[in-house]
């Protein structure tokens, strides 16, 4: 199995949906002014099913990579019996894994955000306590 493809893709839907809306306001600018149709699909697509699929099948289209080897080498075997339809299968069978992987890290790094967030949060507010009892006016005595 070669990650490849799910690595690039799930980059992309971080960087499309979660990094560069917050990265000031020329990229949701550029958003509001999309004709209709386009911005039906960047709201239609934060699901990393959904964009991984496409993603995968333009990245494949690019690269001429599969997540799945093996299916490459189906793809002789089945072109004698389908024909050049046998390409289109391989082709979506290998975007229809690759999203799926992209999927499931995006749910593993939700996962492990909501917990890390949580404990950054709770240092940061020990040492602001930490900090306030340190400089709290009744700990500074003057003899």
């Amino acid at each position: 199995m070669n990650l490849t493809l799910a690595l690039l893709g799930l980059s992309l839907h971080i960087l499309i949906w979660e990094k560069l809306p917050d990265w000031g306001n020329w990229f949701n600018t550029i958003i509001k002014h999309l004709p209709k149709p386009l911005a039906y699909l960047y709201e239609a697509w934060r699901c990393p099913f959904c964009f991984g699929f496409w993603a995968a099948l333009t990245l494949h289209g690019l690269t001429g990579l599969h997540t799945l080897p093996d299916l490459a080498f189906m793809s002789g075997s089945m072109t004698d019996n389908l024909g050049q339809g046998a390409i289109i299968i391989v082709w979506f069978l290998d975007a229809l894994a690759t999203a799926t992987l992209i999927m499931l890290a995006q749910l593993c790094l939700n996962a492990l955000a909501v917990p890390a967030i949580k404990g950054y949060q709770m240092t940061m507010e020990f040492r602001q306590s930490k900090n306030h009892d340190i400089n709290a006016p009744e700990n500074n005595l003057v003899e």
